[in-house]
């Protein structure tokens, strides 16, 4: 894969380059302990990438430096995310790892949000995937089904309307199906579970645990995969995540139940959230004003670590069969995961507020 650099005009994002086209690295970090913030509790999704991309990082950063990890949950991870931005400094010895749980928040513009995406820099991001399944009682054998659906009450399992179960919540509107998301439940393996006794009856997982869980439930007959959430290319389209190649990826089945492909401010409120929530998912930052040779440090840690050999040999247990990114294409998926049309965000807004009673700030 394409792995060139990234030269940002007029910002810190600039990288310096030698007069024969190689990146210059002037940084050091030998004999100093770099603090990696992630915004969440130990051993979660979040917790785990950071611990696996801090240990590869000692070993690729110049001067091999000692980097921990300082986990500072709250708010659901706004409170690290809002400590970062108010008192990291721009000296490379503090990173913040992000996830669509902290994207979230800041696209939906609520006011607990005191960080804007547009003031780091980052050296890192990281995909996830998932699928979306329904009950096999229910009928339907495959997305071409989904007319026979029409009028039955649908039951899912969610976490918050506006954490990560958003995405689900807007995307089985926008297919037209009637589902009533069921609040409270404190993960995903909570919501499988009420899927497997009956009490839920469409679900989705992410890739590891869809193909752990619930593609056994798959392979018996007792659910039908619908779709994938899908990735990005390399020219920001979606596609077909590579671990389901005979999924459709959700753009997709949108135009197999419709004959159309999706348009409209609905649609752009959906793929901004499915953007931030799967192909861009993890994210890992410098402060403002970083020093371009600091940056470019980082990314060089980035190039190298996603060839070594403990990385290739653990990644897909750890974090999954997706890409590490940096530089141009690291650039590109930030922005896609952390940006959202002020209409947008409006729809969004206004459609929970009207349907369930979520309160936001005025504009």
């Amino acid at each position: 894969m394409d792995r060139r650099i990234f030269l940002a005009t007029g910002s810190a994002l600039a990288i310096a380059l030698s007069v024969g086209g190689s990146p210059v690295t002037a940084a050091d970090f030998k004999g100093k302990t770099i603090t990696m913030v992630i915004p969440f509790g130990v051993g979660g999704g979040a917790d785990v990438w950071g611990r696996f991309n801090a240990s590869l990082l000692q070993k690729h950063l110049p001067g091999q430096p000692v980097v921990i990890v300082r986990n500072a949950p709250g708010a659901g991870s706004v409170s690290g995310a809002n400590l970062f931005a108010a008192t990291a400094k721009p000296d490379g010895l503090t990173i913040l790892g992000t996830s669509g749980s902290t994207q979230f928040p800041y696209l939906l513009g609520e006011s607990r949000v005191r960080f804007d995406y547009r003031d780091w820099i980052p050296v890192l991001a990281a995909s996830t995937g998932g699928v979306a399944y329904i009950s096999a009682k229910l009928g339907a054998k495959s997305l071409k089904d989904l007319g026979k659906l029409k009028g039955v009450k649908l039951h899912y399992a969610s976490q918050g309307l506006t954490s990560l179960d958003l995405v689900p919540l807007l995307g089985f509107r926008l297919l037209g199906l009637d589902v009533q998301h069921v609040t409270g439940f404190p993960g995903r393996g909570e919501g499988r579970m009420a899927f497997e006794r009956g009490e839920m009856n469409i679900d989705y997982q992410t890739t590891s645990a869809y193909l752990r869980s619930a593609a056994p439930l798959v392979k018996s007959g007792q659910a039908v995969a619908l779709f994938s959430w899908g990735v990005l290319d390399k020219a920001g389209n979606l596609a077909r995540d590579p671990n389901f190649p005979d999924l459709p990826h959700f753009e997709e089945a949108y135009e197999i139940v419709f004959g159309k492909k999706p348009s409209g401010t609905e649609w752009e409120a959906m793929r901004a959230f499915l953007v931030a929530g799967f192909p861009g998912q993890k994210l890992l930052v410098l402060p403002k004003g970083t020093p371009p040779d600091i940056v470019e440090a980082y990314r060089m840690a980035v190039r190298n670590l996603v060839k070594d050999p403990e990385y290739i040999a653990k990644r897909d247990d750890l974090i999954g069969e997706y890409d590490q990114l940096t530089d141009e294409e690291g650039e590109q998926l930030y922005k896609a995961a952390t940006t959202i049309s002020p209409e947008a965000r409006n729809w969004v807004r206004d459609y929970l507020t009207k349907n369930y009673d979520v309160k936001f700030p005025k504009e």
